[in-house]
Parts: C-alpha cells; structure tokens; sequence
C-alpha cells in the first residue's frame, strides 16, 4: 500500500496509511504512515469494535498534519485489549 499512496501523493492527494508490521512498512516509506501494534490483520482493531475503530482513525487523522518528514512513521499509542498475542510472533 505504501507504494500506491506514493503514486497517489504524487497526483496531489495526500494520503495517510495505517500499518501493524512497522518493518514492512519503514522499507517501503509511504508518505505519512502511522503504526498500530495490533496483531496482523487487526489494523483497524477487532471486527464491529466502533469505538476502538474510531479512536484509531481520530488518532491518525489528527496526527496526519504533525508529520513534516516523508517516510516518518508515527507510534500510535493504543494498546491491543490482550497482549498476550505478541508473545506468538
């Protein structure tokens, strides 16, 4: 995704991008990207969880103007409900 949301940067549409494997994503360099330590395929938070959905989303949102530097990757500091996931990986 980082490779298209440069394409599309370069069209003039800004974009941001939401990533939970920071390795993949600091290669790659999208434009403005912010790093949710959730368990892959989990970016977003849990399925039907709106109220975590939408504190993700606020948090890029409002984060999106505080990146100066292309490539930077933002910390977004949510904490997965049980981390016993990380263990795993």
């Amino acid at each position: 995704m980082g490779l298209i949301a440069r394409a599309i940067e370069e069209a003039g549409i800004p974009t941001i991008s939401l990533s939970s494997a920071y390795d993949l994503t600091a290669l790659v360099k999208p434009p403005r990207s912010f790093f949710v330590n959730y368990p892959l395929g989990h970016t977003a938070g849990r399925p039907f969880d709106r109220e975590n959905q939408t504190a993700i989303l606020r948090n890029a949102l409002g984060c999106a103007g505080e990146i100066t530097e292309p490539g930077a990757i933002v910390e977004l500091q949510l904490i997965w409900d049980d981390p016993s996931w990380q263990a795993g990986v």
